[in-house]
């Protein structure tokens, strides 16, 4: 089936279909209250899906600080010259038209016994359901000599925006013949593929403005999401301009210096132009403040996202610990409409269909060379767990690779259509 705008909110559609006249939970007081904070993939999500199905029975307030949302899926494309910065932005707007209450401001508190959300301007909001979805923060000292006081001398470029602009310029500024370096995160980490798609993009970029720079890869692990199509790609476009350094080979014992621009691997120091620290992660910062995470991530039940510490607060995307689906929008996506149903039946009384879900990962290597993975999960006692996946095959001919681009270009205008309204 060949995936566009109108298949793709199709089949989310369906998952959240159900639009029985509700009869209302609220505790005494009212219209129950859904609070969601972080206007992503996940909680933008979430919020359009419970105040459309919910057909004004639910007063639904969606906190987000920022008033133009910039996809960090697709932001690599940017580098590579295949998007501009126009192309993933995204405002609230017809959300609040359509009966989201949208908060610009920082959530900076929970306060689970009074069910209220704290906002860094004063005041604050209450809740019958809480649903967090803050996407990704960076575990302080993950990489040594970085931290976000760097972040301008060494952008993460890990979160959509500012710092994906602050790369691009970076890049586009190199001297020729320079040096562009990336330190890749550890697992687990927001979008498998990224980093690696931005290596691809970077070299596209630089092949045809700067093509006798070099690249390197410093990464702490031995493998790495679709390597054998990444480096198939990498020998076929761009022969000879990246290295890219496993733990194997010391790619997990880095340092960098933010003030003398060099990267240290496994003892050897090398002077860089450009650094791009891709920090290792853990919860976006309200979910530890809210006191659902265990360890660097909040653990979720999967059934309905709900918080294993807390059945009125679910946990979305990124900053979820769910199981086997990998952390990326299409993920949170995919969690937030399982999340919205339940959320929606639990103060409704409306029907809860049982929880299914799907992720696909397109990454772009070169012009009209795009690939894939993906998979479909289902929820157990204990997990999100996979039932069945698919990956593109290395040697693929140039029409598949060119049908696979476009496809990845369908689903964006789905996703986002689906996130925003």
């Amino acid at each position: 089936m060949k995936l566009n705008r109108r298949v793709f909110i199709g089949t989310g559609a369906a998952a959240a279909a159900a639009l029985s006249a509700p009869s209302v939970f609220a505790d005494g007081h009212g219209k129950p209250r859904v609070v969601v904070v972080g206007g992503g993939a996940g909680g933008a999500t979430a919020a359009r899906y419970i105040a459309k199905d919910s057909k004004g029975e639910i007063a639904v307030t969606l906190i987000e600080p920022t008033r133009m949302y910039y996809t960090c899926f697709f932001s690599n494309l940017y580098l590579g010259g295949f998007k501009e910065m126009d192309d993933l932005g995204h405002s609230y707007g017809t959300l609040a038209a359509n009966g989201v209450n949208v908060v610009h401001d920082w959530a900076v508190g929970v306060d689970r016994d009074a069910k209220t959300v704290s906002l860094a301007s004063g005041g604050s909001v209450p809740y019958d359901k809480l649903i967090l979805s803050p996407g990704i923060d960076f575990v302080d000292g993950a990489v040594e000599g970085w931290d976000v006081s760097a972040q301008n001398a060494m952008p993460h470029a890990y979160k959509g925006g500012s710092q994906t602009e602050l790369l691009k310029a970076q890049l586009m500024a190199m001297p020729e013949g320079g040096t562009f370096a990336m330190v890749a995160p550890p697992n687990p980490y927001r979008c498998p593929p990224g980093p690696y798609e931005r290596v691809s993009m970077v070299a596209h970029y630089l092949k045809a403005n700067n093509p006798t720079a070099k690249i390197i890869v410093a990464d702490p692990k031995p493998k790495f999401s679709k390597q054998g199509l990444f480096q198939e790609g990498w020998a076929n476009h761009y022969e000879g301009m990246i290295d890219w350094i496993g733990e194997d080979f010391g790619g997990g014992n880095v340092s960098v210096d933010p003030a003398a621009m060099t990267v240290t691997i496994d003892g050897e120091v090398t002077n860089v132009d450009v650094c791009n620290v891709i920090p290792a992660m853990k919860a976006g910062h309200i979910a530890e403040v809210a006191g659902v995470t265990d360890g660097n991530w909040a653990p979720v039940n999967a059934a309905d996202m709900s918080s294993k510490a807390d059945a009125d607060i679910y946990v979305l995307g990124d900053a979820s610990q769910q199981g086997d689906m990998p952390k990326s929008g299409y993920s949170a996506n995919s969690q937030a409409k399982v999340c919205a149903n339940a959320v929606r039946g639990a103060l409704t009384g409306s029907k809860v269909f049982p929880a299914k879900f799907s992720n696909t990962c397109w990454s772009l290597i070169d012009t009209n060379d795009g690939v894939k993975v993906g998979a479909t999960y289902e929820a157990t006692d204990e997990k999100i767990a996979k039932v069945d996946g698919f990956i593109s095959a290395t040697g693929e001919p140039a029409d598949l690779r060119k049908a696979t681009y476009e496809e990845s270009e369908g689903w964006y205008a789905g996703i986002t259509s689906d996130m925003f309204g």
